[in-house]
């Protein structure tokens, strides 16, 4: 269904309201930010979406409640592979503890913005021409290869992408060589400069659309509906920053996360094309083609997710069992010895 203006406008509105009221919160005081307060933050906007999602159930129907749950899902779940480039950003640029909450903020806002350029562009071409389902599909389908590729690499340390632009604004804008706080600016012998935290936040906001160019197609293939594809992009984002802090350390033990996203984003390539043979009326010419309905994408979405995760953890808990029994050997044979 079509959405009209004053929905967009309130929502907007209340997007803007959370962005400003977390900000207040968020400029306070620098502070480092602990998995507790990270964790009550990241149930508190799950819980949200929840809430939008059960309101699109009962107000617009259960196809747009269902299509904005797996979107959802989709966004938040593929943007957890975003929080290992974050971790190496706040890293490569020695962001302090107490202010990365701020960065990342900031990040995500700039990030937020851009994806609604191109959200709005991806919506507006693919209600022009048929044709880009199959672009967009095959983009899926050619980056689970490649992600699916990754994750049975051997495991080697994930780099952050080299940014044009980032070494860019390094050589254009005036800055400084060390930080001020966590000011984006500072001055000096009466000089307004730059400080290195601009490069960070440009960073962590050209990383998050470098992300999108994944995501982006595959909520398309859930929904062509561009309210719910940018409502689903935007709660996940909002909950990216408090993630980051939770799942830190968890990162490393889910060992299966790729395999479970090439999955997803497989499916939902193979999803795209079937649309697009819909669309182009092939099943009336030659052969009838299966419909996948959202009920089921939304299904074998959190189906695979599910397992991935369980597989992982299982996995890694295996491997730290493995890893003490083999240290406690040596210490076991020394007491025996004596």
């Amino acid at each position: 269904m079509d959405f009209p203006v004053w929905v967009w406008v309130a929502t907007l509105v209340g997007l803007t309201a959370l962005i400003v009221g977390d900000l207040v919160v968020v400029g306070r005081r620098p502070r480092e930010v602990g998995v507790k307060e990270a964790s009550l933050w990241v149930a508190a906007c799950v819980g949200l979406a929840v809430l939008f999602g059960i309101a699109l159930l009962v107000f617009a129907g259960p196809t747009s409640g269902a299509e904005f749950f797996a979107g959802y899902v989709t966004e938040y779940s593929l943007s957890v592979d975003n929080l290992f480039v974050f971790v190496i950003i706040m890293s490569r640029f020695s962001v302090q503890k107490e202010h990365q909450h701020r960065v990342l903020f900031i990040g995500i806002v700039i990030s937020l913005v851009l994806r609604g350029v191109c959200i709005a562009a991806g919506a507006a071409a693919l209600n022009a021409f048929n044709w880009i389902f199959y672009i967009f599909g095959a983009f899926l389908i050619y980056t689970a290869v490649k992600v699916a590729k990754e994750g049975a690499g051997d495991g080697g340390e994930v780099e952050a992408p080299d940014s044009v632009v980032v070494r860019a604004l390094h050589k254009v804008l005036p800055t400084t060589d060390s930080y001020d706080g966590g000011k984006l600016t500072t001055k000096i012998n009466g000089k307004r400069l730059f400080t290195p935290m601009i490069m960070v936040v440009s960073a962590l906001g050209i990383a998050n659309v470098v992300f999108a160019l994944d995501s982006i197609p595959a909520i398309f293939g859930l929904t062509t509906n561009g309210y719910i594809v940018f409502t689903a992009n935007a709660l996940a984002l909002l909950g990216l920053r408090q993630l980051y802090f939770v799942i830190g350390g968890l990162l490393e033990r889910l060992v299966y996360l790729s395999y479970g996203l090439a999955v997803v984003l497989g499916f939902i390539g193979l999803k795209l094309i079937i649309e697009a043979l819909h669309g182009s009326h092939i099943d009336e010419i030659q052969f009838e083609v299966p419909h996948i309905g959202i009920a089921l994408s939304l299904g074998i979405i959190v189906a695979v997710l599910g397992v991935t995760t369980v597989a992982s953890l299982l996995r890694s808990r295996s491997v730290a069992a493995k890893k003490a029994e083999a240290e406690a050997e040596p210490e076991l044979a020394r007491t025996t010895s004596g």
